[in-house]
């Protein structure tokens, strides 16, 4: 049994690998762009970035790579088999069994893959902020949002595996345009991806000018530089944020009155600029959820490992079917 594992969140930006002993302290850490290749078969150019990961990984510690249990939490629709269905942000790994394809560069038969907001949720279940909470939704805000459901303390999978896939409910009919082709999903108005599409039109509007200018182009624009220029006071970037977190609360809002959610944690990259957010999130709930005053307080929380939660859980998982 190993003392260790490496978790693996893969999303459409960026793959984030944590070594991970089994009390949840983090010894490792490595970065890596997600590379979007079509000339290579479906996965390869992916799973050579993880391949090399996991190697850094366990060379910092003289490490096999081969003896250590890996978890990778991939986004998109994972089936209970670990074939990654169909994922719309990151369409080169479609179809791809990368779990297998991972185990056979490493040589390792330690492989195990899971759905990267499932991961998340697990996580946070276990160790964070949904610690000793029966019924909870974790929605991860990355390229789009990804979701975990707990009912009754335990993960919902759905029948095929691909329960959770919240990021694509219809918020705006024939709405703007979404990876996964459809139109009006959650996630192309409340993701990193949605932020900055909506940047993008309210630079078109002159919302943002002076943003605008000193990115040298509307095209320059990346959220980052609207969340710091909102922390510097900027009314304009402020706005915006605010109304993400609106779009954010719609989508709350219909996961309350399907699921009667009373509590929501928020994790994936965006959710390090929460603070931003979330305040108008809280205070449009309280309009848009049925009958708001007769259910109990409905909560919407941070995720106590933030960017991290995915991988956190990702090393759970190993645990947890390698053991």
């Amino acid at each position: 049994m190993s003392d260790v594992a490496i978790g693996i969140d893969v999303g459409g930006t960026k793959a984030l690998a944590l070594l991970v002993a089994r009390d949840g302290r983090v010894l490792g850490e490595v970065n890596a762009p997600t590379p979007h290749d079509d000339q290579l078969a479906a996965g390869e150019a992916t799973t050579r970035v993880l391949a090399n990961q996991v190697q850094t990984l366990c060379q910092s510690l003289h490490l096999d790579p081969a003896s250590i249990p890996i978890g990778l939490g991939l986004p998109g629709m994972m089936r209970r088999d670990g074939h990654l269905a169909f994922a719309p942000n990151l369409q080169s790994a479609s179809g791809a069994e990368l779990g297998v394809q991972l185990a056979s560069l490493l040589g390792s038969s330690l492989v195990v893959v899971d759905n990267d907001a499932n991961c998340a949720a697990l996580a946070e279940h276990e160790w964070g902020a949904a610690r000793g909470v029966r019924d909870f939704v974790m929605v991860t805000l990355g390229t789009g949002i990804g979701g975990g459901v707990f009912i009754d303390d335990r993960l919902v999978r759905g029948q095929s595996g691909f329960a959770g896939e919240i990021g694509h409910m219809v918020v705006v009919a024939d709405g703007a345009a979404c990876p996964c082709g459809g139109r009006g999903c959650w996630e192309r108005y409340a993701s990193g991806g949605g932020l900055q599409r909506l940047m993008l039109q309210a630079a078109r509007e002159g919302r943002l000018e002076e943003l605008v200018r000193a990115r040298g182009g509307a095209e320059n624009l990346r959220p980052e530089d609207l969340t710091e220029s909102a922390r510097c006071g900027s009314s304009g970037a402020q706005a915006l944020l605010g109304e993400m977190g609106w779009w954010l609360a719609l989508g709350l809002s219909n996961l309350s009155a399907i699921l009667d959610c009373g509590h929501f944690v928020i994790g994936g990259g965006l959710s390090s600029a929460a603070d931003l957010f979330l305040p108008r999130t809280r205070e449009a709930l309280a309009q848009l959820v049925e009958g708001y005053r007769a259910r109990p307080t409905i909560t919407v929380a941070t995720s106590l490992f933030g960017p991290r939660s995915g991988a956190m859980g990702a090393t759970l998982v190993a645990f947890e079917r390698l053991a």
